[in-house]
């Protein structure tokens, strides 16, 4: 399993402090959320901080937008050349069209779906991205309470993945502990975002490797 230290729950007051820190003690990717005001009801951080986050950081990024007009956003974002830019499919209208443009950035592309967003919606854009991000929480604030039913999604996309895009990467946001961590796993879930459980354990090391299950 790994890991991705969500930035929305750590002290921006140290931000670049706390980013080496959490590469330190073993972050795969630091988990960028980028929201705008609109998709969500809460607005985060713009793109001279995710460049300071990125010259601080010792892995990949791993952004995550929670935005309305997305193309104009990966233009904003895309110099930064992070490992994977997600997208929500509820925010599209063409997908294939946005998917192709991230990739034509040399970034991977990644969908994202809510909690309430089924696994029939990839039916026909599974093949075409890296990555699908389970929103276990609804988008828009850190420190929420994991929803059980992200599981049986996890398995719906994981089985779907298995016979048409094997390589297909499924993280998963929100809620995300070390009490959860092995259902994950099982489910079919191959990285994990934290931010609170991460941030606010006062060992990062401890919280990090608690969730390689």
């Amino acid at each position: 399993m790994k890991v991705a230290p969500s930035i929305l729950s750590a002290d921006f007051g140290k931000l670049s402090d706390e980013v080496k820190a959490v590469c330190i003690a073993g972050a795969d990717y630091i988990h960028c959320d980028i929201m705008d005001g609109h998709f969500v009801p809460n607005m985060t951080m713009g793109p001279m901080v995710i460049e300071a986050v990125k010259k601080a950081s010792g892995v990949p990024l791993d952004i995550h937008f929670m935005v309305e007009n997305i193309p104009f956003f990966i233009d904003m974002y895309k110099h930064l050349k992070p490992e994977f830019i997600s997208f929500h499919i509820e925010a599209e209208k063409h997908i294939n069209r946005v998917i192709q443009k991230i990739r034509n950035e040399g970034i991977r592309p990644s969908v994202v779906l809510n909690p309430a967003t089924p696994p029939s919606l990839l039916e026909y854009i599974i093949e075409d991205v890296d990555m699908v991000l389970v929103m276990s929480v609804n988008p828009g604030f850190g420190g929420q309470k994991f929803i059980p039913s992200a599981l049986r999604k996890i398995s719906e996309i994981r089985e779907m993945a298995e016979k048409r895009n094997p390589s297909l990467l499924i993280e998963v946001d929100g809620g995300v502990n070390d009490k959860n961590a092995q259902a994950l796993l099982e489910a079919g879930a191959d990285i994990l975002v934290a931010g609170s459980y991460v941030f606010k354990s006062g060992d990062y090391k401890k919280a990090i490797e608690s969730l390689r299950v």
